[in-house]
């Protein structure tokens, strides 16, 4: 009986299923907005809801050429969802950026008449700026270059019969269009035309938005604009919790203020973390709102640990091996000190991340130049994966002494043996295994460069496959491929040269011209983390996602970001005046934003959780955390 009234308290969010099941009614749809915190089971109820939905009305959504539209924040997250439905044709799963150029990408005329239109107040705002600033400094510099290049931009329009643009990559080209600009062309074609509505619901009757808190503004409000003139044949669904907003240009407060006609269901179990956790990330966000999980009732106790260390710990990786050595004594769960893999720490900044992994001094200056950001960070930067994707695996395979690998990957991707290069020497009698004996020497010759410099830099690897065209180098490295070894010493030299403040230090070539002189070997740890192979991820990074044992560290010095203070969310520093202002103006603070960066960390842990915090005074953090309830005196440890 007893394990029977478990069982029913385990179940207590079943009704939530069959209530967003009764919205998604093509007859008389009903929007919704369904509260799921951490760990909730959210996306098994989208699933379910989508499972229920093909049974009922799939012959009719497939009779009148429709589908079902459904948003969500990453790749892996739309990957996940595929497979659960077996990949059925009847759901589009994408990411926001994917189903915004699927709606407006044949629109090539209407597209280049908003640039033409956004072009101009872009450029009539920075002219309006250079005229009240000051001459002469950095910012005066950028905005003249910036003005340059838009109106440059703007002179080619007339030429540009099709725009291009690529969501999982950086776009550039006269002809491409760039992330934002996508996001608010789609934005502006919502509400402005009344066709971009019709096509949306004509091809999307239902349209679902997973993690919506983090869905851009600008779109989700046209997304409600619609709606809301469409409400009696389009359905809305929200999936997300306010509390997991962690990104600052998603809608504040997403879930108030809707219309009396949606339906507002809540998850209340957390399925993911023990009681311990669940009873740590209520308290986080008891200040916020009154949302309140209830942990499984066969869920453990679980464990959590507050390590504070001074800011000035000189060597951190070993302070947090530390950490990882009382948690295994705490929790008697010997995984914790076994090896990293076992264990995922979760850092503020992916810089942070490239420090302990060892990948800092190439990664820095790549990260620095903004138009790089996006592409470096999902691993399709063009450049980095030439080494990445096609150097790195050759020289492996050879130094293992795998020849077969080595073989296949010269056969694929080089020039050298190219069916056109081949047909070539055919037609011109010459024998082919010439230019495969050219192929094997071009290979020695680049694994040499590791018996004549045990760590080989990038430039002397690109400069090797150069001479001997190994491989086809990418455009972005081209200029510094073709340099003579002169050009190349020079170029090496001024790069130390201080350069003068009012010059723009962060251009992709400047990127590039310091990232080559960076050892090769980092490539490897690089590759691993961005492939989400490595043990360490960002606070950010890993929304959704669980692990057994969680390492979450606080660094506010080393993170070196202004968005985030987790000082002033353990009361170490009081609030600015910026803050001030901000909560008197109903304003994002930079208290709020850790404060949910904290909830969402923590609440990845299935098992146990160990925070480790650095701060200039370690014992107002401990007063803090323990006056707020947080956590137990005996569950914080000053370390030194």
């Amino acid at each position: 009986m007893e394990n029977s009234r478990m069982a029913d308290d385990n179940n207590i969010d079943n009704h939530v299923d069959d209530k967003i099941s009764a919205c998604l009614n093509l007859e008389e749809p009903i929007s919704f907005f369904l509260f799921a915190g951490a760990g909730s089971g959210k996306t098994g109820s989208l699933v379910k809801a989508l499972k229920r939905l093909r049974e009922e009305s799939g012959k009719r959504l497939r009779l009148h050429g429709q589908r079902v539209g459904v948003i969500t924040y990453t790749n892996a997250a739309c990957d996940e969802i595929k497979q659960r439905l077996d990949f059925d044709p009847l759901v589009e799963v994408s990411t926001i950026h994917s189903f915004v150029w699927s709606l407006i990408g044949d629109f090539h005329a209407d597209i280049k008449q908003w640039l033409k239109v956004n072009l101009k107040d872009e450029i009539a705002e920075l002219e309006e700026l250079q005229r009240k600033g000051r001459a002469g400094t950095k910012a005066a510099l950028d905005r003249e270059n910036s003005i340059k290049s838009k109106q440059k931009r703007q002179a080619g329009l007339g030429d540009i019969k099709h725009f291009t643009y690529s969501p999982s990559g950086d776009n550039h080209g006269r002809d491409s269009l760039n992330h934002a600009e996508v996001i608010k062309i789609g934005a502006d074609f919502l509400t402005q035309k009344q066709l971009m509505q019709t096509i949306l619901v004509n091809k999307f009757p239902i349209l679902l938005i997973d993690e919506s808190q983090d869905t851009n503004k600008l779109l989700m409000d046209a997304f409600l604009a619609v709606q809301a003139q469409q409400n009696k044949r389009f359905c809305l669904g929200l999936f997300g919790d306010t509390m997991q907003r962690i990104y600052a240009d998603g809608k504040m407060d997403l879930g108030k203020d809707l219309p009396p006609a949606w339906a507002k269901p809540v998850k209340k179990m957390n399925h993911r973390c023990p009681r311990r956790i669940v009873k740590l990330i209520n308290k986080i966000r008891s200040s916020v709102d009154t949302q309140e999980q209830s942990p499984r009732t066969d869920k453990e106790e679980g464990f959590v640990r507050l390590f504070i260390l001074p800011s000035g710990t000189p060597n951190k990786l070993l302070a947090e091996h530390n950490a990882r050595q009382r948690m295994a004594t705490v929790t008697g769960d010997p995984l914790w000190d076994k090896s990293d893999e076992d264990v995922k720490t979760l850092i503020l900044e992916h810089h942070m991340a490239a420090r302990r992994m060892g990948f800092l001094e190439m990664f820095e200056p790549l990260y620095q130049a903004d138009r790089l950001k996006t592409a470096l960070m999902d691993g399709s930067l063009p450049g980095l994966r030439f080494f990445s994707q096609y150097v790195l695996p050759l020289v492996q395979a050879k130094q293992s002494g795998d020849e077969f690998t080595v073989a296949a990957i010269v056969r694929k991707f080089s020039p050298l043996l190219s069916k056109a290069t081949l047909k070539l020497m055919a037609d011109l009698g010459i024998d082919q295994s010439l230019q495969v004996k050219d192929a094997r020497v071009a290979v020695e010759q680049l694994i040499a460069l590791w018996s004549i410099n045990a760590e080989p830099r990038f430039v002397d690897i690109l400069r090797c496959i150069s001479q001997t065209g190994l491989l086809e180098i990418p455009e972005s490295l081209s200029p510094i491929a073709s340099r003579s070894i002169i050009e190349q010493k020079n170029a090496e030299e001024s790069n130390g040269t201080p350069v003068p403040e009012d010059e723009d230090t962060h251009s992709e070539l400047d990127a590039w011209n310091k990232f080559i002189l960076t050892p090769f070997s980092q490539i490897k740890p690089y590759t691993a983390y961005v492939k989400g192979l490595a043990p360490f991820d960002t606070h950010q990074g890993v929304k959704g996602l669980e692990f057994p044992r969680v390492l979450v560290v606080m660094d506010d010095e080393e993170a070196r970001g202004f968005q985030f203070s987790y000082d002033k969310l353990f009361g170490v520093k009081g609030k600015t005046t910026a803050d001030i202002e901000s909560e008197r103006t109903g304003k994002d603070t930079g208290i709020d934003r850790t404060r949910r960066l904290f909830y969402v960390t923590c609440s990845r842990a299935e098992n146990s959780l160990a925070i480790v915090a650095y701060s200039s005074h370690p014992d107002k953090v401990r007063d803090h955390v323990v006056r707020e309830s947080w956590f137990e005196d005996s569950e914080v440890e000053i370390l030194t």
